[in-house]
């Protein structure tokens, strides 16, 4: 069954998407079956890995999400070896009304997305620069979320918000919701601000933060507008060294937890087993786990 990433940060400009094409890119050259979401009007995870998004018109995750197609209907092969992509198009802006009078209106793409889960190894979603609707659906479907955050003075004050809605969903919505990291992007070696602002965050977040930190890189800017990942664009880059190592840090993490929970599920089913039948069952938890 898929690992389901939500790719998520209500601020703008501070690489979501190169991250979510790059990062299912770099997860394909470990030999991963991945597809990509992209839940963003904008649909430019879908341009950025040669899918024109206006030449899906109707066959996109809009027509998913309001129930005219099943989403391994709409699934595109990209360039990259056992990369697949659900596109994206400016119908996806009316979405966050028509949802609105919809039965389990919250869950659309989390029950489509069960229907193809077994078929990859990653679901990444890229979620669009909101805390809307579409964003609600993108964490309520996901098993964790991983923030792009900008090496940047103003990087930390979005993201105190979007874990507290994360922490609403988890609540309400996903109990299971996680976060899987932050990764540090647009990192300049030569600005001191970008130094500090690693520091601190650092020092906030500790091992939620990847090691590997994505660089200013034009190789990493200039991909996009070709319709490749950076690995079909330029290999031997920075930016796809990087993009690499990331994403051998996310699969490790990933094996370990599914490693961790398979081996505490048999003793908490003893411990379960053994404690009187009028034991309280613990209380689900709340919070995100930052």
């Amino acid at each position: 069954m898929a690992r389901v990433i939500c790719i998520a940060n209500q601020k703008g400009g501070v690489g979501k998407t190169t991250s979510s094409v790059n990062i299912a890119a770099a997860l394909c050259q470990l030999k991963k079956r991945v597809l990509i979401i992209d839940m963003d009007p904008q649909g430019n995870a879908s341009s950025g890995l040669g899918v024109k998004r206006f030449g899906t018109q109707d066959s996109s995750i809009y027509q998913v999400l309001i129930g005219e197609k099943n989403l391994h209907d709409v699934l595109q092969q990209t360039s990259e070896e056992g990369l697949f992509v659900a596109t994206a198009n400016p119908d996806l802006v009316g979405a966050e009304i028509e949802l609105v009078d919809f039965e389990r209106r919250e869950y659309r793409l989390k029950d489509s997305i069960a229907t193809i889960s077994d078929e990859f190894d990653y679901i990444l979603i890229d979620c669009p620069p909101s805390l809307g609707l579409l964003t609600v659906n993108s964490l309520s479907a996901a098993d964790s979320f991983l923030v792009p955050l900008q090496c940047e003075y103003y990087a930390l004050e979005g993201l105190s918000q979007l874990l507290n809605t994360a922490g609403l969903i988890k609540k309400g919505l996903n109990p299971r919701l996680s976060i899987e990291g932050i990764l540090l992007t647009m990192f300049d070696t030569r600005n001191n601000l970008s130094h500090q602002v690693v520091s601190e965050i650092k020092t906030h977040f500790a091992d939620k933060v990847f090691e590997a930190i994505i660089p200013r890189n034009v190789r990493l800017s200039e991909a996009p507008s070709h319709g490749q990942s950076i690995f079909s664009y330029d290999s031997k880059s920075i930016g796809a060294k990087r993009y690499l190592s990331l994403a051998k840090e996310l699969d490790e993490r990933v094996q370990k937890r599914i490693l961790k929970s398979q081996t505490s599920e048999p003793a908490k089913a003893t411990e379960q087993a053994q404690q009187p039948d009028n034991s309280p069952a613990p209380e689900p938890q709340g919070e995100v786990n930052a």
